[in-house]
């Protein structure tokens, strides 16, 4: 299993309930409405709490997508649709400079 993880701050000017909101409500649709996105095994979105006793957050959001492999991840990435009906909603919610990404593996060490 594939996993692309993508850590990202909201748009300059959204509060984070608006982020969250525009995330669940619009973005996640427009997502999963694309016949390709059945290649997507599992969809976690992680927000951060507050935690005092720790440093502030570097980012609004993580995102985890797992995929059977990799040409099921380049699939969905690749494809019309998520170029034409997904990734151009990404400014609308998402600070593009913020972006990070990392394609793995996972290793269960707990759990």
């Amino acid at each position: 299993m594939i996993k692309i993880i993508l850590s990202f701050r909201r748009r300059e000017g959204m509060s984070l309930q608006e982020f969250k909101n525009y995330r669940r409500d619009v973005h996640a649709p427009l997502l999963f409405a694309i016949p390709e996105a059945k290649l997507v095994r599992r969809f976690v979105v992680s927000y951060p709490v507050t935690a005092p006793e720790f440093p502030a957050p570097s980012y609004d959001a993580v995102v985890e997508a797992w995929f059977d492999n990799l040409d099921d991840l380049n699939a969905l990435y690749s494809c019309e649709n998520f170029k034409t009906k997904v990734d151009p909603d990404h400014p609308n919610f998402i600070d593009l400079n913020s972006v990070g990404r990392m394609i793995c593996e996972e290793t269960v060490v707990v759990g």
